[in-house]
C-alpha cells in the first residue's frame, strides 16, 4: 500500500519529518532531565541538538517573518511551545556549563 502521509517522508531543510521528531524528542527528554529547553550552544553530550535548537530558533524568525518554507510551521511551534521552548536565548544558556 501507499502511504498517503507524505509529509513524514518528505525533506524538510536536509532534514525529514523523521528527523525532525527525533530531535524534538532528545529536547523533551533533555527538558525532563534539566527542567529548562536552553541547551548550551556548545554541549557536547549532544551537539546535533544544540545546532537543532537554535536552527528552530532562526528557522522561527523567519517563520514569523514570512518564509513560507517547510522549515518551521505551526504544528512545531505547537509542540516546541507544549515542552517550553524558549524562542529567545537567554544569558544563562550562553553560561550553562552541562
Amino acid at each position: 500500500p501507499v502511504n498517503d502521509n507524505t509529509e513524514d517522508q518528505s525533506p524538510v531543510n536536509g532534514n525529514t519529518e523523521d528527523q525532525w521528531h527525533k530531535q524534538y524528542k532528545d529536547l523533551a527528554s533533555y527538558v525532563q532531565e534539566f527542567g529548562h529547553a536552553q541547551v548550551p550552544r556548545k554541549y557536547p553530550l549532544n551537539q546535533s541538538l544544540a545546532n537543532w535548537v537554535r536552527a528552530q530558533r532562526n528557522n522561527h524568525r523567519m517563520f514569523q517573518n514570512g518564509d513560507s518554507s517547510l522549515r518551521m510551521t505551526d504544528k512545531r511551534i505547537e509542540l516546541l511551545n507544549k515542552i517550553g521552548f524558549e524562542w529567545e536565548k537567554k544569558v544563562q544558556e550562553i553560561n550553562h556549563i552541562a
